[in-house]
């Protein structure tokens, strides 16, 4: 029977093969005639060849092989990357420290104004990755001082954590408190940084087969925007061994590292906590599509506790 699990597991990266451009040059054997070209030669005009002598079949490009090496390690790492645990995936920030201080750069526009591409731009500026001490995760600004929201499990007993920023920008956050019931706790930033907080939606306007998406740092990736549909709402699930709890059921691949992240409706409007996933491998594992998020109300409540030192 397939159970929800609190943490995503241990974060695990793809190794990724570097491989060489088609255009590269190909060795030559000391003392031998040049390589056949691995490319089939430019079509011209004119009669066509003769049939006498067959037209031998060029090898495979070496690029294919090294593609070939690279789904192989992509599938490897994602595999291997599934062990249950409190920690939530890696941070790996795409400027690290050496991002610019300042405000993040302004999110795209999208190709469609209406659509789920768009509704990613305005989000990723305002989700952020997590590190206290050895547990990772991802978190969002919630709140107009720019107070992050993510889960209990995430920071586990620490006081303070680093965020970094979509922009890749590191900052110190301290940890103003947790209610590992609900599991969510709240951090709150030194000194001034830019994203603005999310659109708060209500996960009782949810209805099955509404459009989501789940955004956060799986398997060490930050800014991963994964899409699915709403499978269920208020199902009854035990986070950490604890109570039974309503959360939103949803397909939209949740693993290592999402832990915290946002759920967002296609208007961008955040609709729960991503925190836990129903898993085959009693040891843990990656998505198989039932994923599950703290509902929003619950989460802001269980943070307004917090703040106001309830």
């Amino acid at each position: 029977m397939t159970h929800a699990r609190t943490g995503l597991g241990e974060p695990r990266g793809p190794a990724f093969t570097e491989g060489g451009h088609p255009g590269a040059a190909l060795p030559r054997p000391a003392g031998g005639p040049p390589p056949a070209s691995p490319y089939p030669p430019p079509v011209t005009a004119g009669p066509p060849a003769s049939t006498d002598t067959p037209t031998p079949t060029p090898p495979p490009a070496p690029r294919r092989a090294a593609n070939r090496a690279l789904a192989a390690a992509v599938v490897s790492a994602v595999l291997a990357g599934g062990a249950a645990g409190f920690a939530a995936g890696g941070i790996r920030a795409g400027g690290g420290e050496e991002a610019a201080a300042g405000a993040p750069p302004p999110a795209a526009a999208g190709r469609n104004p209406g659509g789920l591409d768009s509704v990613a731009a305005r989000v990723l500026p305002s989700v952020v990755s997590v590190q206290a001490g050895e547990r990772q995760g991802s978190g969002f600004v919630f709140d107009d001082r720019g107070r992050i929201l993510t889960n209990a499990h995430v920071v586990g007993g620490a006081t303070g954590a680093t965020v970094v920023l979509h922009s890749g920008r590191r900052v110190d956050a301290e940890v103003l408190g947790r209610n590992t019931g609900r599991d969510v706790a709240v951090l709150e930033v030194a000194g001034a940084y830019a994203p603005r907080a999310l659109p708060m939606g209500r996960s009782a306007d949810l209805s099955v087969a509404d459009s989501v998406l789940a955004i956060g740092s799986p398997l060490g990736l930050s800014g991963t925007v994964t899409s699915g549909i709403v499978s269920a709402v208020d199902r009854e699930v035990s986070l950490g061994g604890g109570a039974q709890q309503r959360a939103v059921q949803t397909d939209a691949s949740i693993n290592p590292g999402n832990s915290g992240g946002p759920l967002v409706d296609a208007r961008g409007r955040v609709v729960g906590i991503n925190t836990a996933i129903a898993s085959l491998d009693p040891g843990g594992g990656g998505s198989i599509g039932i994923g599950f998020a703290v509902p929003v109300e619950d989460a802001v409540r269980a943070a307004d506790s917090i703040i106001d030192g309830d």
